[in-house]
């Protein structure tokens, strides 16, 4: 990990183009690595994920990894970070440093139970005082999460 890399955002099988060229964008603004996990939703030459991110992504660090498995195997699990609807405990209890790895799932299913469930107490949420909203927009709470963990040190 580099000094002028505070954090990781990590997104396991995105499917949504604006979606991830957002967060790219956002990563690249905060020197921030992407981490993208296959398989991806779309191509990463696709028109829209491009336009989302415009002319930045040559100021993203962006790794690709084949698996979450393979992805996990050369991470200290103590930096990981599990953002999820399927917990009641808010991000802001999150004790975030810098390096750590922020996680997202896909934007249809989220994370997969079991790797919910192994990882129960490094899950956090970003609660919705409204019940009749589920979550937000996968890019807008990557970077509601980025930015509170960076506020944080």
């Amino acid at each position: 990990m580099t000094s002028n890399t505070p954090y990781n955002v990590v997104l396991v099988e995105p499917e949504i183009p604006p979606n991830t060229g957002s967060i790219a964008r956002l990563c690249g603004a905060t020197n921030t690595t992407l981490h993208l996990v296959r398989p991806l939703g779309f191509s990463t030459d696709d028109k829209y994920l491009k336009r989302a991110g415009l002319d930045y992504w040559k100021y993203v660090d962006i790794r690709y990894w084949d698996s979450f498995d393979e992805f996990l195997q050369v991470q200290d699990e103590t930096r990981l970070y599990f953002l999820t609807t399927k917990t009641d405990r808010s991000y802001l209890e999150a004790p975030f440093k810098s390096g750590d790895f922020l996680i997202f799932g896909k934007e249809t299913k989220g994370l997969p139970e079991k790797l919910l469930k192994l990882y129960s107490d490094r899950c956090y949420t970003l609660p919705m005082p409204n019940p009749n909203i589920r979550s937000l927009n996968l890019a807008m709470t990557a970077g509601i999460v980025l930015y509170h963990a960076i506020g944080r040190g």
